[in-house]
């Protein structure tokens, strides 16, 4: 070992750190301390016999920019590693941009460090920027807040006696542009929370040879019952060549030997499948060797498992696992905690999550824009769950600039190449809900990237394409997903595409002492336990429809905890109260797995509906005076407010100042079913306001919005979430035939401009509405919005899907 300048001693463990006051505990809080810092083994797919835990009291203090690091000072404060500054478990309780942390630790004399072996320090995880210095020497240095590091400390080694790490660490959260998910310098008690910063995953240390196995690359294969096996190296790495022994249990199932660092085929003879019914997880032992001396051992385990798409019976594709359609019934899993925000506070509690989708009948998890330890990916191997592994995404609003997307492409493909090996993850999801998104493009090479790293995933491009700042569907990826609230989300198959429903429900319930600031919020709230699991189980039999009659392959529940202002948990944030009755949310979930096999039941029946094209309802609009319009088919006359009676293309027509509309009193479309809808519009702006020419109210959003776009500039056919829009920006002044079309059957949403089809969009279903039909507005939000800034003529509904020769017939009766 390198001489260097002896440390100054770090305060011993227990002096000085006080666990702050729980705001809310958990069943675990009180188990953490100084002894007992998640002292298990950090590392399960890659094992070796020696190694120590650095968790525990470290010294700690804030810093500046461009600060000399401490070495050899005695900082003031004290920390509990791994748990982030601004946890009540760390003792610190607040942010730093700018930190310190320190410790000493002595290297077992046992371990031949400098004589046959080198030292490695392992992290697990610092946020977001770290450099390490090991008696004065920086060794490593890290950015990122979710990728694992190690550094080769042993040239910074003193001869003996206690060496020094000191650690300095900047974290400016959601200030920058770095990948933070729901992490906020201030949490807005609404989707986003508290930061945590600093280390947050285990610091730990190892002895290993000079020439050492680095890590394992499996892949298995159930078709050639077989594992592909490279046991990549380091140090020395010439000649040297590996044994590997695959057992069941203490049996031993096959032998293989090969050279290190290249690809071994790895028998698996009559392979036992994992899923999650039977996660059965073989063992694996391999000795790297020079000659025939073993150099270096290690040991890890694997499960034979594929997932892959398939049709159904139906004709609709479908995600299945080792070649057999299984639904994918999860929850959104966001892995915070009250007591260690990032980190949980124990072991136990890590895996208490995971057991608790086994109990409620979920067999996957959404792992929702955050990491975890490598233990949450063994404990979800060892349970058998499925998981859809979220990137951390960039804050939100606005658009990243060129630095700070390269940076989140580096530390996405760090994340899949760290955790690619683990049995349970299934699905990569680059990007949430246009969050950090900055074109439709990079979105689609950033997909096609993630698969070309690893092809035995399916990566899903972008969860709720459909929603909120989405820049729109790349069309790349195996996955279509929207988002719906209450929901489920019904998007079909399209082409080698499956969909899945990404995020939906999300009920609540208050549950007084047990709610981070005393009330909280969710996307529908309930007064009590049984109204909860009432509206669940009513929720979850909507996703069993749409999973026989759309196709979609799965639906993420929102969620399995509270968190800070959320409510809408299966447990409340603590942990301390189930909040529905969990013998039900299990029938239900497990019907869904049982009856969504691919069958289907197909679209309903076609209604042939009235013949025709005078509709079951028309507006000539023809009166020039008086306050009501008349229906000339149907006996639901429309009534005025702030029209103008104009000149229409045929005849007369109305015009509307963004404050107007014709109310037809009545209910006049079946949303549920098949229907068209028909008008001639002229805009006297086309701005980035909406405006909407027909719709049906619900109380809440519009049935359907047949309307001009202002977010895309656009005519367009709307659903909440869904739009089918015309290719060009429409003239102001200008009449414009526009015809919606919902064909139920077909499960189609399509917008016809000037009697010609121009865009159509998958719509499997959609639900009851029993409000009244309106002329000049739309809702939204339980509000009346997006008022009509033009006139309009010749309005028709009609109680089928019309063809296309009908439609371009009646586009050509007004020219």
């Amino acid at each position: 070992m390198a001489a260097a300048a002896s440390p100054v001693a770090a305060a011993p463990a227990e002096a000085g750190w006080e666990m702050g006051e729980p705001r809310m505990a958990t069943p675990w809080t009180a188990q953490v301390s100084p002894d007992n810092a998640l002292p298990e083994y950090p590392r399960p797919q890659l094992t070796r016999k020696d190694w120590q835990n650095l968790n525990g009291v470290w010294e700690f203090a804030g810093a500046t920019e461009g600060e000399a690091p401490p070495f050899g000072e005695t900082l003031a404060e004290r920390i509990l590693v791994p748990y982030p500054t601004e946890s009540v478990l760390s003792g610190i309780e607040r942010h730093e941009d700018f930190m310190w942390y320190r410790r000493t630790f002595e290297v077992p004399s046992g371990w031949r460090v400098g004589a046959t072996n080198r030292l490695k320090l392992h992290f697990g995880a610092i946020d977001y920027k770290a450099t390490v210095h090991v008696n004065g020497q920086q060794v490593a240095t890290h950015t990122g807040g979710y990728g694992a590091f190690s550094a080769d400390v042993t040239d910074a080694l003193t001869d003996s006696g206690p060496q020094e790490v000191v650690i300095g660490v900047e974290d400016r959260a959601d200030a920058t542009w770095q990948p933070v998910g729901k992490q906020r310098l201030v949490p807005d008690r609404g989707i986003f929370y508290e930061g945590a910063s600093g280390i947050w995953q285990t610091v730990w240390m190892e002895p290993v040879p000079t020439a050492h196995v680095t890590e394992l690359g499996m892949v298995p294969d159930i078709d050639t019952s077989t594992l592909g096996l490279t046991v990549n190296t380091g140090g020395q790495a010439e000649g040297l060549t590996v044994d590997v022994v695959v057992k069941d249990g203490n049996q031993p199932v096959s032998r293989t030997s090969g050279p290190a660092g290249e690809p071994l085929d790895v028998g698996v003879p009559d392979a036992k499948l994992w899923s999650p019914d039977s996660p059965f997880l073989y063992d694996l032992e391999v000795v790297l060797k020079d000659g025939n001396r073993p150099v270096d051992r290690v040991s890890s385990y694997f499960g034979m498992r594929e997932i892959g798409t398939a049709k159904g019976a139906d004709g609709k594709l479908r995600m299945t696992l080792n070649g057999e359609i299984l639904f994918q019934m999860s929850t959104l899993d966001q892995g915070y905690w009250p007591d260690g925000i990032y980190t949980a506070p124990t072991d136990e509690a890590l895996r208490f999550d995971l057991e608790q989708h086994k109990v409620l009948g979920f067999n996957t998890v959404r792992k929702h824009i955050k990491t975890e330890p490598d233990r949450w990916y063994y404990h979800a191997d060892k349970l058998g769950l499925l998981v859809w592994q979220d990137m951390p995404s960039m804050r939100t609003g606005g658009r990243p600039p060129a630095d700070a997307q390269r940076q989140f492409e580096a530390e996405l493909h760090e994340i899949v190449e760290e955790k690619k090996n683990w049995t349970s993850v299934v699905g990569w999801v680059p990007f949430n809900e246009g969050w950090g998104e900055w074109s439709q493009e990079a979105t689609g090479r950033i997909a096609e990237e993630v698969k070309e790293q690893d092809p035995t995933r399916l990566v899903n491009a972008h969860s709720g394409v459909n929603c909120c700042a989405s820049l729109g569907d790349s069309g790349k990826g195996d996955v279509i997903d929207w988002h719906a609230y209450t929901g489920p989300a019904n998007p079909m198959p399209e082409g080698d595409r499956v969909s899945m429903d990404g995020e939906h429900g999300g009920f609540g319930l208050e549950v007084d002492g047990h709610m981070w600031f005393g009330e909280g919020h969710a996307y529908e709230m309930t007064p009590d336990k049984e109204t909860l699991t009432r509206r669940y189980v009513e929720n979850q039999r909507d996703v069993l429809t749409a999973a026989q009659g759309c196709g979609i392959s799965g639906a993420i529940y929102t969620q399995i905890t509270d968190v800070e202002h959320e409510v809408n948990g299966f447990f409340t944030y603590d942990r301390q109260v189930e909040k529905m009755d969990f013998a039900q949310v299990r029938a239900v979930n497990e019907a869904i797995i049982r009856n969504a096999d691919g069958s289907g039941s197909g679209g309903p029946a076609p209604d042939p509906g009235t013949p025709g094209l005078q509709g079951v309802n028309a507006y000539k609009f023809d009166e020039g005076s008086g306050s009501t319009a008349t229906d000339s088919v149907g006996d639901a006359d429309a009534a005025l407010t702030n029209a103008e009676w104009v000149d229409g293309v045929a005849g007369g027509g109305l015009s509307f100042s963004g404050n107007g509309v014709a109310d037809t009193g009545a209910s006049l479309v079946d949303t549920a079913g098949s229907y068209s809808v028909s008008a001639w519009a002229k805009l006297d702006e086309a701005g980035g306001a909406f405006q909407t020419v027909v719709s049906q109210d619900t109380g809440s959003h519009s049935g359907f919005f047949l309307q001009y776009s202002g977010q895309d500039q656009r005519w367009a056919m709307s659903f909440v979430g869904l739009r089918a829009l015309s290719p060009e920006k429409p003239e102001p002044g200008r009449w414009y035939h526009l015809t919606g079309v919902r064909d139920a059957q077909a499960g189609t949403l399509e917008l016809f401009v000037d009697g010609k089809q121009v865009d159509s969009k998958n719509a499997c279903s959609a639900g009851e509405s029993s409000g009244n039909t309106v002329i000049g507005r739309g809702q939204y939000g339980g509000q009346n919005v997006d008022f009509l800034r033009g006139d309009v003529d010749d309005v028709r509904i009609y109680d089928r899907a019309l063809s296309d020769a009908e439609i371009a017939e009646l586009a050509s009766a007004g020219e």
